[in-house]
């Protein structure tokens, strides 16, 4: 087995985290910024972008989107849901993942022929942005989870933190250091999934 495929194992959903990272901020940046940089994209499109959260700015994104669910969440369960929410401020920080619209939007126009497969090739780009992140942190003992909390969140994260309004929101990233490890991982078997010919 490689090293990468060790690492894409021990990628997992983290949902039990904490702030006692020994990491910097600065050392997160890098690998956060390295792991988005190799992404691949489109025609080299480069068109993720991310927001990284740390401190009180972490801590405010998870009211904001405790203030945007409370009105939509049945009172009964809104307690389950606060408790959710708490798991994911108790970590270190979050990353918000975005995709730049005007960027697919210049790319429809200079290649019409592929117009209809941008804002495809855009969410791809942006699912290994977020899956390359995540398997860097994993690989410094950081756990994580990705979150949807978009589009209910949008426009307030917007205006919290000025996003420029060509940002699509793609998904928000809570992540810190692991308090339990995930469970078993299960399989289906291969035959369900592959084929190969010759």
């Amino acid at each position: 087995m490689t090293n990468y495929i060790k690492s894409l194992q021990k990628r997992r959903s983290i949902y039990s985290i904490g702030n006692d990272v020994s990491l910097s901020e600065s050392e997160l940046e890098t690998i956060i910024f390295d792991a988005i940089k190799e992404t691949p994209s489109a025609f080299n499109s480069q068109s993720s972008r991310a927001v990284i959260l740390f401190d009180n700015a972490h801590q405010a994104l998870w009211t904001i989107v405790e203030n945007e669910l409370k009105p939509l969440t049945p009172e009964e369960n809104f307690p389950q849901t606060q408790a959710k929410l708490a798991s994911f401020a108790a970590g270190k920080g979050t990353i918000l993942f975005f995709e730049d619209t005007d960027v697919i939007a210049s790319l429809q126009d200079q290649f019409k022929l592929y117009a209809a497969n941008f804002p495809l090739w855009s969410e791809q780009s942006t699912g290994m942005a977020q899956h390359s992140v995540w398997t860097a942190l994993a690989e410094k003992e950081i756990g994580a989870t990705i979150q949807h909390y978009n589009p209910l969140i949008d426009e307030k994260v917007a205006e919290k933190w000025n996003i420029p309004a060509s940002w699509r929101l793609t998904g928000q990233m809570p992540f810190g250091s692991i308090k339990a490890p995930a469970g078993d991982k299960e399989y289906m078997a291969d035959t369900d999934r592959f084929r190969t010919f010759n």
